[in-house]
């Protein structure tokens, strides 16, 4: 099965990177010249060199001959990516590589591709990974989800590498929901954290975050069994514990009252709005996402979001 990587952004290349080793691969990058020559992505993964299988390119017509793509673009810029790439991609297996829920539309990327590319098979790949440990070749497990059975199996195969482990399962729904919530509790954590509230407070917000993803997915009728996996409690307990996370970082930031690189992609900023959005329209209960969309829309500080967290009624777990 032939594969390309549409997208040079961190994760992109290490997906490209760590898929070399196994075969020949394509990246689509808009400095392919650049990366070709140097044989690095200087900008987004310095210090991981591009193996000798991997074929960089800016001809986006000439990756999209592979049979699988990975699209490893920012979820908010996948529909228009997708719509103005449509001649070239539609028909082929599409594989999401980005997390988040899309705030014009309340979609994840599984439910984009389908509405954009509708004779494309659509898939996404997620899970608790950072792109410096997949280009290191340091171990990573990931979740595939397509609700094509065969398809899923077949993919697995090809992307499963020395280094990356892949979990299969039909539930793109679970998975798409778990890849955004957690970089919403993320932001939350790192709030707790830069706020000074301690490490306690970090755990509580981890667990009733968690408890927002289940509710969320009970909604939307996804396997709860889904959530407890990779793409929930596994992403879920990476993102908030390590200062590589970039909506941790954006808590952190926002914690300590510090300004933040605006030009850093933090797809839980746009996920928590949507969210809030969606809860509001369907009557769900997600307070830690509605303090999380105060926050990254200045309608809230800190110290106002944990007291009316913390102030609210009493009940059962």
């Amino acid at each position: 099965m032939s594969i390309a990587v549409l997208g040079a952004g961190a994760f992109g290349t290490a997906l490209a990177i760590s898929l070399a080793g196994k075969g020949a691969v394509t990246l689509w990058a808009r400095d392919a010249q650049g990366m070709g020559q140097s044989r690095e992505n200087t900008a987004r993964l310095p210090g991981c060199p591009l193996p000798e299988g991997l074929f960089v390119t800016e001809d986006l017509a000439e990756a999209a001959k592979a049979q699988t793509l990975l699209a490893a673009v920012p979820m908010q810029k996948l529909r228009g990516f997708l719509r103005d790439h449509a001649a070239a991609l539609d028909g082929k297996t599409i594989v999401a590589c980005c997390k988040g829920i899309e705030l014009n539309t309340g979609l994840g990327p599984v439910a984009v591709i389908r509405e954009v590319l509708p004779h494309a098979t659509a898939a996404i790949l997620t899970g608790p990974s950072f792109a410096a440990d997949i280009a290191r070749g340091l171990p990573t497990a990931l979740t595939l989800a397509c609700a094509d059975k065969t398809t899923c199996a077949t993919l697995q195969q090809s992307l499963t590498t020395a280094n990356l482990r892949l979990y299969r399962t039909a539930d793109t729904v679970g998975a798409e929901l778990g890849g955004a919530l957690k970089n919403v509790v993320a932001i939350a954590c790192g709030a707790a954290i830069g706020a000074g509230l301690g490490e306690s407070a970090r755990a509580a917000v981890m667990t009733r975050g968690f408890a927002e993803m289940q509710r969320l997915a009970a909604h939307h009728h996804a396997d709860p069994v889904t959530l407890a996996g990779l793409s929930g409690f596994g992403d879920l307990t990476l993102t908030c514990t390590s200062t590589q996370s970039r909506n941790y970082r954006l808590g952190l930031a926002l914690g300590r009252g510090e300004p933040f690189d605006s030009a850093t992609t933090v797809e839980g900023a746009a996920t928590a709005r949507a969210v809030d959005a969606l809860a509001h329209d369907n009557g769900l209960d997600l307070p830690i996402t509605a303090a999380v969309a105060g926050l990254v829309e200045n309608r809230l500080d800190v110290a106002s979001a944990m007291k009316a967290l913390l102030t609210r009624p009493l009940k059962e777990e």
